[in-house]
């Protein structure tokens, strides 16, 4: 057992090597170095790399239940460094995941996923199929190209086709929406939803980001408050849930023009890029009710979401 061993582990040749050599059959060597780990003659160890920490990730796929969570080093707990922090940990993590033929779903108005796709290296090969914009990307002149942006350059990048939705992620009103649905290309890209093998998405506390807030595509606060009322604690694409991850359905659901959070369900993988104080118990919510199945955030908030609630 221990020369099987060390053949295989310190001289690195192959189970059918040490077969040969030692006129051993192949099914007893692979015996013998399992009876090897289980009685303690090879240990292995795994030594994670400074700035990285597979404890956290480790405890947050177990407690969530995820497929995947990714916490990226982060030196200040402020929300500059972390968008920076998490948004070059979720380019890094597209870039080595991307399978070819990938639909990708992204959302609007989203700083997190702003600063990923700053991040990311032009992708050869794989490359994905369309980049789909998920919620309406028209909004205050001043910043909706942030919203283009983001569509725009990861299909770039990616070598895939860029499929906009060219309306208000908020419409006045539901019968504004009924006519915006009748537009061809909005429902050119709304078509593509079920299609979707892949979704970036931020997540957002109650109170709309700057950027959302800019946009003019966020519901006014007196609408806020009653759904604080309702129960609401954060959103996705400003489809609003409870503490739980459960919808939160109501009249302002018929003003928005984007993805819902069932059709978000229906996709493979669903990547939620975020990070910071004010949106632990968004993100939590998001993990509880299984609204995302791969989490990218940043040490600061991994501790907060590991602590109870």
């Amino acid at each position: 057992m221990l020369r099987v061993s060390q053949l295989y582990h310190e001289d690195r040749l192959k189970q059918a090597e040490i077969s040969q050599r030692l006129h051993v059959s192949q099914a007893t060597i692979s015996r013998l170095l399992k009876r090897a780990e289980d009685e303690g003659v090879v240990r292995v160890t795994i030594v994670a790399p400074r700035g990285t920490y597979p404890q956290f990730e480790g405890a947050l796929r177990q407690q969530y239940d995820v497929t995947e969570a990714i916490v990226a080093e982060c030196f200040e707990d402020r929300e500059e460094p972390i968008l920076s922090a998490i948004g070059a940990a979720a380019a890094h993590y597209l870039e080595t995941t991307l399978s070819e033929g990938d639909v990708i779903g992204i959302s609007s108005w989203s700083a997190s996923l702003l600063r990923m796709v700053d991040a990311i290296h032009p992708i050869k090969r794989p490359r994905a199929e369309r980049v789909v914009q998920i919620l309406g990307g028209i909004g205050n002149p001043s910043v909706q190209t942030h919203a283009t942006q983001l569509t725009g350059r990861l299909a770039a990048l990616t070598g895939a086709e860029a499929q906009l939705l060219p309306a208000q992620g908020v419409v006045n009103s539901s019968a504004a929406r009924l006519v915006m649905l009748g537009d061809t290309y909005v429902r050119a890209a709304m078509d593509q939803f079920r299609r979707m093998t892949v979704a970036l998405v931020g997540i957002g506390a109650l109170q709309p980001s700057v950027m959302l807030a800019n946009s003019g595509n966020s519901f006014t606060d007196a609408e806020l408050q009653e759904l604080a009322r309702s129960g609401a604690i954060g959103d996705i694409c400003v489809r609003f849930f409870d503490r739980d991850g459960k919808p939160v359905h109501g009249p302002l659901d018929d003003r928005v023009i984007g993805v819902t959070l069932e059709e978000l369900k229906q996709t493979p993988r669903v990547i939620g890029v975020a990070g910071g104080e004010r949106k632990v118990e968004a993100i939590r919510a998001c993990l509880k009710g299984g609204l995302i199945n791969v989490l990218i955030t940043d040490k600061f908030t991994a501790e907060r979401l590991l602590k109870p609630a």
